[in-house]
C-alpha cells in the first residue's frame, strides 16, 4: 500500500538536492541570462519564486494544522516578483533561504499525525483543499520548476 504522505515528504526532500545538482557551477550572470517559462523569468527568478513560495506554503500548511477551515488567499506571484526584485537577488542566497524553509516544513510535516493530513483549508481561487492537496500541489509545483530551470540552463549553453 502506498503510504502518500511519506511518498509527498520524500519529494519535497528532493526539490533541495535536484536544485543544488541543477545550480552546480551557473554563475549569478547565467542565472540572470538564462530565462524562459510562462512568465519569461530568470533561473534567480525562478528560485526567488521557490523561495516565497516555500514561505507562504509553510503558513499555509500551519494555519490548516492550527486552525478550523482557515482561510487561505491566493496572491500575485508576478506582484511579488517586482515587490521583491527578484532578479536582482543572489541566486546562492535565495537557494539556501529556500532549502532553509523546506526544512522547516519537512520537519513540521514530519510531526502530523495521519489525521492531519485531511485538515481543510478554503483556498480563495481553489475552493476547499486539504492539507495533503495542498502538499501534492506543492510537491507538484516543486518538479514544474525544477524542469523549468533545466531546460532555461540547457537553453542558455
Amino acid at each position: 500500500m502506498y503510504n502518500l504522505p511519506q511518498d509527498l515528504i520524500d519529494a519535497l526532500k528532493a526539490t533541495p538536492e535536484t536544485l543544488t545538482a541543477l545550480l552546480a557551477g551557473v554563475s549569478q550572470s547565467q542565472a540572470i541570462s538564462a530565462t524562459g517559462g510562462d512568465e519569461g523569468w530568470s533561473v534567480v527568478e525562478v528560485i526567488c519564486h521557490l523561495r516565497d513560495a516555500e514561505e507562504i506554503s509553510l503558513k499555509r500548511m500551519q494555519a490548516m494544522r492550527d486552525q478550523d477551515n482557515p482561510s487561505i488567499t491566493g496572491y500575485d506571484q508576478e506582484a511579488l516578483a517586482r515587490e521583491r526584485s527578484y532578479r536582482g537577488q543572489d541566486l546562492h542566497a535565495a537557494l539556501a533561504a529556500f532549502t532553509a524553509f523546506r526544512k522547516q516544513y519537512i520537519d513540521e510535516l514530519l510531526a502530523l499525525d495521519p489525521a492531519d493530513w485531511e485538515r481543510p483549508g478554503e483556498h480563495s481561487e481553489f475552493g476547499a483543499i486539504t492539507l495533503l492537496q495542498h502538499t501534492v500541489h506543492h510537491a507538484c509545483h516543486d518538479a514544474i520548476h525544477c524542469a523549468q530551470i533545466a531546460r532555461q540552463l540547457q537553453a542558455d549553453q
